[in-house]
């Protein structure tokens, strides 16, 4: 039999029960749509994740104090991480280039009559550097792909240096915000005001600021900002000796792990932490780097996109089925048809053909309907994943593929089974 005899018997066959066809068609469409869809949401899971961590640099290892939970709060597990285990890192540490520290409180803020609530963070003369490789906040209305420079972020005067720094010196930063609330619209560069009960000049205005993800921007609060030196802050704002945030940069971003081991080291050092007869250290602090958590992180991330291709695959199983049952009851429908092929010369091998033609033509229409709905469901996906959800583009032909595949696994059955008939049998099938 020529193929397009074969095409054309199998239309035929498909066709000969529309409504029937459509719902069989209807598992693969849902399991396609659900392989389009999954994907979208794994490859949209994997770029939040790496969103999320790109303020943390490669050459960067963070360094926090660990907790310990006691009638069920977290509570300081052994000693804090001080100003002075920072300070000291970058000269007793091999491998460490610099090192930034920060500390955040809330704080009364004053300039004559006007008082505000702020949040008022000390941190070290690099702050604005880590800033820009952050790429979290940018100033508002900057111009995509442009590179940002230290002196884009004020309009008026500039950050404290390392030598301000390092004497404690009673200066600030503050943002738009804060110089609008206080001064009403004059110019606050140079003035002095009341943090809590100690005095602070401005020293620079930043920019108006925003921040890079629009998503976040009406979350975000980047003008109501006051930095100082660390060093100052500790002695405004705290009366004992505060856990400080520390992140140490590398020199050699190859020998991040020999970078940690020093570090620990140098901490165990200063903190007095002793080994156990095991071998093991109880350290009071966590070392964390970008692969690290990135690396668990898209784990999780990959495990959520397994889970629902899983579920997608069980649909096209579901599918399958449907597709075997309709088969097999076309089969016993069509037996005399079949018998009368068989009695005239028709071999085996042709209605083999006709019978997966026909399985065939059914999953890949279902299959081109169903990427048209993932396709279509994508934005759904995304409402449900934060606005994460990126359509793949070598998702399409994989899902067309494997819904064409499983047309033709379950229609095999039915199609040998149809071959299979005694012509005799077959002829007598109703009578």
């Amino acid at each position: 039999m020529s193929v397009h005899n074969t095409v054309m018997m199998a239309l035929h066959g498909v066709g000969a029960n529309k409504l029937r066809a459509a719902l069989t068609a209807l598992g693969i469409i849902i399991g396609v749509a659900a392989v389009i869809a999954t994907l979208a949401l794994g490859n949209g899971a994997r770029t939040a994740v790496e969103e999320s961590f790109r303020d943390l640099g490669s050459d960067e290892v963070q360094i926090s104090a660990k907790k310990a939970i006691e009638d069920g709060e977290l509570v300081p597990y052994g000693k804090p991480l001080t100003y002075e285990d920072g300070l000291l890192m970058s000269t007793m540490v091999e491998l460490v280039d610099r090192v930034d520290m920060w500390v955040q409180e809330k704080a009364k803020v004053r300039h004559g009559q006007n008082v505000l609530d702020v949040v008022v963070t000390g941190s070290t003369a690099d702050a604005p550097l880590s800033l820009i490789a952050g790429g979290q906040v940018q100033p508002a209305g900057w111009p995509e792909d442009v590179p940002l420079q230290v002196s884009d972020f004020f309009a008026q005067g500039r950050f404290f240096n390392a030598e301000e720094a390092l004497a404690d010196a009673k200066v600030c930063v503050v943002g738009q915000q804060i110089a609008l609330d206080l001064f009403a619209g004059d110019d606050p560069l140079g003035e002095t005001i009341w943090i809590n009960r100690e005095r602070c000049v401005i020293i620079g205005v930043l920019s108006e600021l925003e921040a890079v993800d629009p998503q976040l921007r009406d979350q975000s609060n980047t003008n109501e900002t006051l930095v100082m030196p660390i060093g100052t802050a500790i002695h405004t704002l705290y009366d004992d000796e505060p856990t400080v945030s520390i992140t140490a940069h590398v020199l050699d971003e190859s020998r991040m792990g020999e970078a940690k081991v020093q570090i620990a080291s140098y901490l165990r050092g200063r903190h007095e932490i002793k080994q156990h007869s095991e071998g093991e250290w109880q350290d009071d602090f966590h070392l964390t780097t970008k692969r690290e958590i990135l690396g668990a992180r898209q784990e999780a991330a990959q495990t959520f996109s397994l889970l629902l291709i899983a579920l997608a695959v069980v649909s096209l199983l579901v599918g399958g089925i449907g597709i075997m049952n309709v088969m097999l009851v076309s089969v016993t429908e069509r037996t005399r048809e079949i018998g009368i092929r068989l009695a005239i010369g028709a071999r085996q091998k042709d209605v083999v053909a006709q019978f997966l033609l026909e399985a065939a033509l059914l999953s890949a229409a279902s299959g081109l309907v169903g990427i048209a709905v993932g396709a279509l469901a994508i934005p759904l996906a995304a409402g449900l994943n934060q606005g994460m959800a990126l359509l793949d583009p070598g998702s399409i032909p994989l899902a067309f593929g494997v819904a064409l595949l499983t047309g033709l696994c379950f229609g095999l059955y039915p199609a040998l089974r149809a071959a299979r008939l005694d012509p005799v049998q077959a002829l007598r099938h109703g009578q």
